[in-house]
């Protein structure tokens, strides 16, 4: 049995032809959509997601050093149909962070290759579980 601690969930609503808005247990709203606006679609979404999921982590770490002067992560993927339908291929997450001269900097960029790999080898739940290709499980309610 999951406890209340660890168990994650998001609801979603469809708002309008092709548009939805996802709402989280904290009453956080986003909205998402089918790719004909300028709303993210579910891709991108998860595209972001790597991306935020590395992100605190790495600046978490780093920023307990130094604040960073330029902290951006870009994540690039091909989108392929196979046989067995659509999948994204060859996601790549790259960041470009740098942080000021001096001491804690220098302390900051030290840290920042493990704070990379600690990211994406343990901490990091979304690249995690992408990896691990752990099963999705669709009902109707």
């Amino acid at each position: 049995m999951t406890s209340s601690s660890s168990h994650r969930h998001v609801e979603l609503e469809r708002i309008a032809a092709g548009a939805y808005l996802a709402r989280n247990a904290r009453g956080g709203t986003l909205q998402m959509g089918s790719g004909s606006s300028t709303d993210f679609t579910p891709v991108e979404l998860l595209l972001a997601a790597i991306a935020g999921c590395s992100a605190v982590d790495v600046d978490g770490i780093t920023a307990r050093r130094a604040e960073p002067e330029v902290f951006r992560a870009r994540v690039d993927a091909q989108k392929v149909r196979d046989d067995a339908g659509n999948i994204l291929r060859d996601i790549e997450l790259t960041f470009t962070i740098s942080f000021p001269e001096g001491e804690a900097g220098d302390a900051a960029r030290a840290a920042l290759p493990r704070a990379l790999q600690v990211s994406h080898d343990r901490a990091c739940t979304v690249t995690r579980t992408i990896e691990a290709g752990v099963p999705v499980t669709v009902r109707l309610g």
